[in-house]
């Protein structure tokens, strides 16, 4: 009897064991891509924006790009603060810091792709404003009114954003203590296919509308300056807005155009779970945006 007590103790743990790595769900391949990527983000994004914050403080100016790139450094930094942890899970494959803060680290990533895209558009419409002479120059007369502007955008994610992520976010279904970012179960309900899908579209809109204006600002740019082109400091500034659109195609576009597949398609096999997590770890290498503009001198 007590050599099938101890039996049946050791099944109970093997299988208590394998229960527990099963909740990790993804093959050491897309362990592996994923620290790789989040690993390039944190290292890149921190050196980024540690010497653009050097930059910024020299600069005595505030237009609305300046207060743009203020504002990247700080939703970038938000971002590289949550990274450690998901670095943790994936080398130990285990959730050690409870549901709630899983639930923050998770939206944080989420967050800060919308906030990117919308400094961004804002940057582009306002270097363009300036490029077809609308406006000489783009500034706030007064750094209050810059503090402001980007306050109404904080308080608007703070207020309206941030709870409805965290109180919605993983409400369907029950979740592993001990598993992080499988929040999928949510995507069966028509009103969260409804909201993403939208999403998509917009971004994906948007998107199409910025590059076919740049290209068109660039053709304009290379038939007024035809003769003295690659020496001329207006093609450039405008070469240099590529540097936003690119992101946002390299790092937000695919993230976007794989969700609508996945939405379709989350119930059939669980490694479009791992596919989706890939996809998404991509827009955190947005991060490394204010490195690139460092380097080419923008």
């Amino acid at each position: 009897n007590m050599y099938k007590e101890d039996f049946r103790n050791m099944i109970e743990e093997n299988r208590n064991s394998s229960d527990s790595s099963c909740a990790f769900t993804h093959t050491n391949t897309m362990t592996a891509i994923l620290i790789t990527v989040y690993s390039v983000a944190f290292a890149g994004g921190g050196i980024g924006s540690i010497t653009m914050s050097f930059v910024l403080v020299k600069m005595n100016t505030l237009s609305v790009t300046t207060t743009a790139i203020i504002n990247l450094v700080v939703v970038h930094g938000l971002l590289l603060f949550t990274v450690p942890f998901r670095l943790h899970y994936y080398f130990k494959k285990k959730w050690i810091f409870k549901m709630p803060f899983c639930k923050m680290v998770s939206a944080m990533v989420h967050i800060h792709m919308y906030l990117t895209f919308l400094f961004y558009v804002i940057t582009l419409v306002i270097r363009w404003l300036i490029f077809f002479q609308w406006k000489d120059k783009v500034e706030f007369y007064r750094k209050l009114h810059a503090i402001a502007a980007s306050a109404a955008v904080w308080v608007f994610v703070m207020v309206f954003v941030v709870p409805v992520l965290y109180f919605e976010y993983g409400r369907s279904g029950f979740y592993n203590d001990t598993t992080c970012f499988k929040f999928h179960k949510e995507l069966q309900q028509d009103s969260v296919k409804a909201l993403n899908y939208t999403i998509i579209a917009a971004v994906s809109c948007v998107t199409c509308v910025l590059l076919g204006l740049q290209i068109f600002i660039l053709v304009k740019v290379a038939r007024k300056l035809s003769t003295s082109l690659w020496s001329h400091q207006e093609f450039w500034a405008q070469v240099k807005n590529l540097i936003f659109i690119c992101v946002i195609i390299i790092c937000f576009l695919p993230y976007h155009l794989f969700r609508a597949y996945y939405i379709q398609h989350v119930s059939n096999f669980d490694q479009l779970e791992s596919y989706n997590e890939v996809f998404l770890s991509l827009t955190a290498l947005s991060c490394l945006d204010l490195l690139s503009f460092m380097l080419s001198g923008s």
